[in-house]
């Protein structure tokens, strides 16, 4: 799948990416997590009527898929074909919509870091030079020696054993970008998300120049050590270092740079991306190697990298042998046993992202209960109950006053003019926070309104029929704030609701007052059956 060409007209766009994901290992929660979180950020700028490109995609090359494929007995790229189906497979099982899926074993991919290279040569970016030092073959990145000592030689990931490499390779001019880059990070503050993160990165870039301890990055490796990988336009004895190579994906998937093939510029509008979505420990590449490689190539930077943190379960670390391990075929096993809606709620409600997280099958079934079965689900369900039984599921007008209902609407404002800031600044904690007080706040609504009580009164008819709207607007206004995190779940709810959005923008759709009075609603089964 490549990147497609889309409407020239629509000129606000939003370009958001995962990592692409390394095949030496099958997909887990962790890749779900990125996903999931790119995936709601894409729906939602989707629905705000932005231009959208969502990537994702693999990481082919490098030493770590040669001995994979070597312990199976595979050649690498039978090893990539076959754990490529199993991202594949996942993505469309937690219903991701991606609009592009890049392999770095792609000619347009390989051809354009080749382009790339070429750029670095001819501006006198990448020298050949020898290097003695340690290696971590988990992260495929050299260590200093101070940084080798501290963690004991060992990696500070994976806990393996660091090796000692000797070669001659070719190098990026990394330490003469290095200051500019610092004072594009002082200078954009948003570039680098959490602001924990934030400092750590200048924190570490300027202690390793102080101490001269941050060298030029390597980005080559010899075919003899590594024959799998893109060959090097300059040097055929050579292949690109798998962080050049993978980085420049999010380029190249736009048609970048052009190479005279059928994919050149067929994205380019979407350049610079608007965020980066990585995990926390490949922070340093994203926020350090590939800006000062961008900087070099003349390039805008990405406008935001932001670095989550890591899932532990059932408060250990994930371990295949504690039996703890949340897998692709595990997550399968709670999307049909929940739905896969659910947990993709439950991912981006459990924890603030950026923070790490723990992944408990207890509070999964909590937070179903409470916040979709008991709270937005039940709230439905009484709603176009009440609807059907007082006026014969045909949704009446709100002529009456209701004083009651101004903590209901100020809720609905708020969710309504915070919606994109919150997004933008990937804070789903806080979105999906202000569509639960939504929700609670109209449950209230209906405990002190009492409609119940109004329907035995005929002369309270207006009233009634007045809370009957509130309460359908209020639940049209949850479910279409919760359809980028609930798309199936949502849309079944508006459905019954009898609205029909009409393509019309968030901005607008999320406006109070979107049913129209009259409309047929219809009572169904519950959205999410209560689990016990």
């Amino acid at each position: 799948m490549a990147c497609h060409k889309k409407d020239a007209n629509m000129t606000d766009k939003y370009y958001v990416t995962t990592p692409i994901y390394y095949v030496n290992d099958v997909p887990h929660i962790g890749h779900s997590y990125t996903t999931v979180a790119a995936d709601v950020l894409a729906r939602f700028f989707r629905s705000a009527g932005r231009d959208v490109m969502f990537l994702t995609g693999t990481d082919e090359h490098g030493i770590k898929i040669v001995k994979s494929a070597t312990e199976k007995d595979m050649s690498p790229q039978e090893l990539a074909d076959s754990v490529v189906v199993g991202f594949r497979d996942l993505w469309e099982k937690l219903n991701i919509s991606n609009d592009d899926f890049i392999r770095t074993t792609e000619p347009r991919h390989e051809k354009r870091v080749q382009k790339i290279i070429q750029t670095l040569v001819d501006k006198d970016e990448i020298y050949l030079g020898s290097y003695e030092g340690w290696y971590d073959e988990g992260q495929e990145e050299y260590v200093t020696e101070s940084a080798a000592r501290q963690n004991d030689y060992l990696s500070e990931i994976n806990q393996k054993p660091l090796v000692r490499y000797s070669e001659e390779n070719w190098f990026f001019r990394l330490k003469k970008w290095a200051p500019k880059l610092i004072e594009y990070i002082e200078a954009n503050e948003g570039f680098i998300k959490p602001k924990a993160r934030r400092n750590e990165v200048l924190s570490k870039l300027k202690m390793g120049l102080e101490s001269g301890e941050l060298g030029d990055l390597c980005i080559s490796r010899s075919k003899e050590k590594l024959p799998w990988g893109v060959e090097m336009p300059n040097d055929p004895g050579h292949v690109v270092y798998v962080w050049v190579d993978a980085l420049s994906n999010y380029y190249n998937a736009l048609g970048l740079p052009e190479i005279g093939d059928e994919f050149d510029g067929a994205g380019r509008r979407y350049w610079p991306a608007d965020v980066h979505l990585i995990g926390k420990d490949i922070l340093w590449f994203h926020a350090v190697y590939w800006p000062c490689v961008l900087m070099a190539l003349d390039v805008p930077l990405p406008k935001c990298v932001f670095a989550h943190g890591w899932w532990t379960s059932e408060g250990q670390k994930m371990s295949k042998s504690l039996g703890n391990f949340i897998s692709r075929e595990k997550v399968a096993e709670i999307c049909d046993e929940y739905s896969r809606g659910a947990f993709r709620y439950y991912l981006l409600r459990a924890v603030v992202f950026g923070a790490d997280g723990d992944f408990s099958m207890e509070m999964f079934k909590q937070t179903y209960n409470v916040d979709l079965a008991n709270g937005a689900g039940n709230l439905l369900s009484r709603t176009l109950k009440m609807i059907s039984k007082y006026f014969d599921g045909i949704l009446p007008e709100a002529t009456a006053e209701l004083p009651e209902a101004k903590e209901l609407l100020v809720a609905a404002d708020a969710l309504r003019e915070n919606s994109q800031g919150w997004m933008t600044n990937c804070q789903f904690h806080r979105y999906i926070d202000a569509i639960v007080h939504l929700v609670d706040a109209t449950n209230r609504f209906i405990e002190e309104t009492a409609p119940f009580k109004l329907a035995k009164d005929e002369s309270q008819r207006a009233r009634l029929g007045s809370i009957m709207y509130t309460c359908a607007e209020a639940v049209r206004l949850v479910l279409l704030y919760l359809e980028p995190i609930l798309p199936e779940e949502a849309s079944t709810g508006l459905a019954l609701l009898g609205y029909d959005r009409a393509d019309k923008p968030l901005d607008q759709a999320g406006k109070w007052g979107g049913l129209a009075c009259g409309t047929q609603t219809q009572t169904a089964d519950p959205l999410f059956p209560r689990k016990a």
